[in-house]
């Protein structure tokens, strides 16, 4: 299995607390939650072309934490971190994320993973306090990230058939 010319997700805004992105993956949906949910996988894809994740830690049960630190190609360290609180595998996560730059804004992210036809479909609602908090996120250059990152998540799932 390879992956696909890179399919774009799209961003819509349910309410003016949320930001919902959502992606098609030509893989099924067990290897794009362990793709999405493992450490050394996860340094793959989650800097996106932006820098190396130099730390990737997971305790994927509920209330365990995560954290990402990636050190940009400026030599910048970004963090992020926060608590699991519901996990049903290969279906749906529920987790708190902390931007360590930003430690006083809390998200909440939720992510479903459905499959048809072999391939996935990754849907993650983030949940912000305000609609302060999710202009910022959304103005903060995340899209261009965010769509390298999930077409290197894609690249890494595949990788794993």
């Amino acid at each position: 299995m390879t992956a696909t010319r890179p399919t774009p997700a799209t961003i819509v805004l349910p309410t003016p607390e949320q930001i919902l992105i959502t992606r098609e993956f030509a893989a099924p949906r067990h290897l794009v939650f362990r793709a999405y949910t493992t450490p050394e996988l996860v340094r793959r894809w989650w800097s996106a072309e932006l820098g190396q994740t130099m730390v990737a830690e997971i305790d994927l049960r509920e209330g365990g934490r995560w954290r990402y630190v990636t050190t940009t190609d400026d030599g910048d360290e970004v963090g992020f971190h926060g608590v699991y609180r519901e996990i049903v595998p290969n279906e749906r996560l529920v987790m708190t994320e902390v931007y360590e730059g930003m430690p006083d804004a809390q998200a909440v992210n939720t992510v479903t993973f459905t499959e048809n036809a072999g391939r996935t479909t990754l849907h993650l609602l983030v949940q912000h306090a305000t609609q302060e908090e999710r202009d910022l996120h959304l103005n903060s250059g995340m899209e261009t990230g965010m769509q390298q990152a999930l077409h290197l998540l894609e690249e890494v799932a595949c990788s794993l058939s």
